[in-house]
């Protein structure tokens, strides 16, 4: 399992960079869920969210998902070419699968990398 110690983590499984603002789904969540066939972001640039809040659903062969807002915030892109590559989700969750960029998102409620390790593996036993 890859979890990226520079990340932020929420309890359902989306992480945050706070450097950079992206957001996405983590590996666990998209070893979960299997291979993704769809992705449908449901939030446009300048819009604001909230943390908690739906950004996006996702479609895989055994199940569907939907992927929250870890931090409150102005959404600055979208990542439009995930729609015609859903794929991308199970190939690099970490990089070319971000879902959305959010400004100014506050990651001091959530999980580093050690906390998020520690919860994957108490769910999966």
């Amino acid at each position: 399992m890859n979890i990226p110690s520079h990340l932020k983590y929420t309890k359902s499984d989306e992480w945050f960079d706070p450097a950079s603002g992206k957001v996405g789904l983590t590996d666990y969540a998209q070893s979960q869920l299997s291979d993704i066939v769809f992705v449908e972001i449901a939030v446009s640039e300048g819009d604001s969210v909230q943390a908690g809040a739906l950004i996006a659903s996702i479609e895989s062969v055994k199940a569907a998902a939907e992927a929250y807002a870890p931090v409150s915030g102005k959404v600055v892109a979208v990542n439009q070419g995930l729609a015609g590559k859903p794929e991308l989700l199970n190939q690099d969750p970490y990089g070319a699968a971000w879902l959305i960029q959010v400004e100014g998102g506050n990651a001091s409620a959530l999980m580093d990398a050690a906390a998020y390790e520690a919860y994957c593996q108490q769910r999966s036993h």
